[in-house]
């Protein structure tokens, strides 16, 4: 999906390109459903299930969620039977994979902060150091 720049935002076009990658900024225009309509235009299950490997935390979430949920699921159906089983093992899958979704994602976002952090430091450690070469050699 093509994006314009207007007035620093991006605005979703309506002419579809090849790859559909998403939009993050998209200007709002305070109409609900209208929104919606558009939000829903850019859902796309056969090209979300191709990139989700592209997807920060969701193959590891993924597969933890489907262990744990086989798991539990085969513990549950040997004790209870098949259908509280099979539900024992929907649950724990999606808590599971929800849990160690958000635990990557606040890891990740932990990271960026310090990453960013670090950037804003940069200069401040060249102007202490270019003051320190400049005491030292008798300036003024």
């Amino acid at each position: 999906m093509s994006s314009d720049s207007v007035e620093g935002t991006q605005v979703a076009s309506s002419q579809p390109s090849e790859s559909r990658r998403p939009v993050y900024r998209v200007e709002s225009t305070g109409n609900f459903w209208h929104d919606a309509r558009e939000a829903f235009k850019r859902i796309s299950i056969a090209d979300d299930f191709q990139r989700l490997g592209e997807m920060p935390c969701a193959r590891n979430s993924l597969m933890s969620g489907i262990a744990s949920g086989v798991g539990v699921g085969v513990i549950r159906m040997m004790s209870a039977g098949f259908l509280v089983g099979s539900h024992w093992a929907v649950g724990t899958f999606m808590v599971v994979s929800l849990g160690t979704w958000t635990v990557c994602q606040r890891n990740i976002e932990a990271e960026r902060r310090k990453l960013q952090k670090v950037v804003e430091e940069m200069p401040k450690r060249f102007i202490k150091q270019k003051d320190k070469t400049i005491d030292e050699s008798g300036g003024s």
